[in-house]
């Protein structure tokens, strides 16, 4: 059964925010994601210090060891991170040592990313991409708040995305890419 579903398969009505305060719940929830933004950075430095790489690097550096031979959009969707944004950290990853870059021999404008040998002993090794205390804090936690927890960010993802489309899909912001394009990035 769903969390939230009563054993009559209705979900209950959820709470309205009354108006005077729905400007305070919309500063909690920035300043929530701000402060998370905010320890994903430090941590982020704290693995570079430590590790010699960021959490995005690590992060697509076991994104290839876990896929194998990729390309940097396939990569990039499996990731959320931008073409650009992946473009920039395969130089630093390749830079390291950790990752080659191959163009297709059939198709010049494919290119092939993998990992070097340094670079699938760092993966195996590595500390994890996500912080050691918020991965204990939620491993001590009942399994059903975890999935809320795990639910609600999803939630928050989903508004912050669906209003990043609505926008993308006005005329003025609207840039069309053709399948072909993108299959080749």
């Amino acid at each position: 059964m769903n969390a939230g579903v009563s054993s009559s398969g209705v979900a209950p009505a959820l709470p309205v925010v009354p108006p005077d305060l729905a400007g305070q719940v919309d500063l909690r929830v920035l300043s929530a994601i701000r402060r998370i933004i905010r320890s994903f950075d430090l941590y982020s430095r704290e693995l570079a210090a430590k590790a010699r790489i960021t959490s995005p690097q690590l992060v697509c550096l076991l994104a290839v060891a876990e896929r194998g031979k990729t390309t940097a959009t396939i990569m990039g969707r499996e990731v959320f991170l931008s073409p650009s944004t992946i473009v920039g950290i395969l130089d630093r990853l390749e830079a390291k040592g950790l990752v080659r870059r191959e163009r297709d021999g059939n198709d010049r404008r494919v290119v092939s990313v993998s990992l070097t040998e340094e670079g699938s002993r760092l993966a195996r090794s590595a500390p994890s991409p996500l912080q050691d205390t918020l991965t204990e804090a939620l491993r001590v936690l009942p399994g059903e708040e975890q999935i809320k927890i795990a639910e609600s960010l999803e939630r928050v993802v989903t508004l912050m995305e669906t209003h990043r489309l609505d926008a993308a899909s006005t005329p003025e912001v609207n840039v069309a890419v053709s399948p072909d394009a993108e299959a080749k990035q």
